[in-house]
């Protein structure tokens, strides 16, 4: 037989009032986009870019809604096109769950984008300080996927390995929500706030080279140990499909972090 750790009974609503119900997993996004906010705002003070707190304060409303649009959009576009072709309506019933990272990190680079051009303040200063704050959401939304119950590991005998409720062949898991909390919440998040200190935000794309890369590389080894979601399960070769929407973002990250390296860019010199 054997052996695991029980699973926190921890009701995924926190309360209800009437038909409103709050969930730990909205109030992760909540918390996250505030705490993010926050630690850009003081991040402005480290950046040789002349961008002000106060531009955080208008960028929060942008971010929301790229994180929020973007994952649902990613959600619907990367995992589930057919269902909600012939379900349409059902595109915009967020509160049923269905978000995407990628979806939500695509929905941020067009807000970045969008508010670098209108605001006219360099694109990347912008980029890299929202890419120190980022692991903060990320953390706090595996957290809530654990507490859901919800994009569970694989099968293992590991000692910590847990049955999770919604686990309709009750196994024994990976809590690889757990594991994903860790890697692309907390170490990232401390590898960036030490690179920070070291000066990294002087570095055009440098710290938005180091998110990229750091998740990628994250994401790539828990998918290793990550349920496929039922509906699509493995693809090309035994990988998944958070493997290959990850890749591009590895790339991507090792791209900037060589472009920022060989010139040599200066924070607030790059294109707006």
């Amino acid at each position: 037989m054997i052996l695991t750790i029980p699973f926190p009974d921890i009701d995924p609503v926190i309360f209800e009032l009437g038909p409103l119900a709050i969930r730990w997993y909205s109030l992760a996004y909540i918390i996250g986009l505030v705490l993010g906010w926050r630690y850009c705002r003081r991040l402005t003070g480290r950046s040789p870019a002349q961008i002000t707190p106060e531009a955080f304060d208008d960028f929060l409303l942008w971010a929301t809604l790229g994180v929020i649009l973007g994952g649902r959009f990613g959600y619907v576009l990367f995992y589930k096109p057919a269902y909600y072709l012939a379900n349409p309506l059902e595109m915009l019933m967020v509160w049923q769950g269905g978000m995407s990272f990628h979806g939500g990190l695509l929905g941020v680079v067009v807000a970045e984008v969008a508010f670098a051009w209108r605001r006219r303040i360099p694109l990347l200063a912008l980029a890299d300080i929202v890419a120190a704050a980022a692991p903060i959401g990320l953390f706090l939304g595996r957290v809530a996927n654990f507490i859901n119950g919800e994009l569970y590991g694989r099968a293992s005998d590991v000692p910590w390995a847990m049955i999770f409720p919604g686990d309709r062949d009750q196994l024994p898991r990976h809590p690889s929500q757990l594991y994903e909390a860790g890697l692309e919440g907390l170490v990232l998040f401390v590898l960036l706030y030490v690179l920070v200190r070291l000066g990294a935000l002087s570095r055009s794309g440098m710290m938005t080279g180091i998110f990229l890369a750091g998740y990628g590389l994250s994401r790539l080894f828990v998918e290793l140990f990550r349920q496929p979601d039922e509906h699509l399960g493995f693809v090309l070769g035994g990988t998944t499909m958070g493997q290959w929407l990850t890749l591009p973002m590895l790339l991507a990250g090792l791209g900037f972090v060589l472009w920022s390296l060989w010139s040599g860019g200066k924070a607030g010199h790059g294109s707006s």
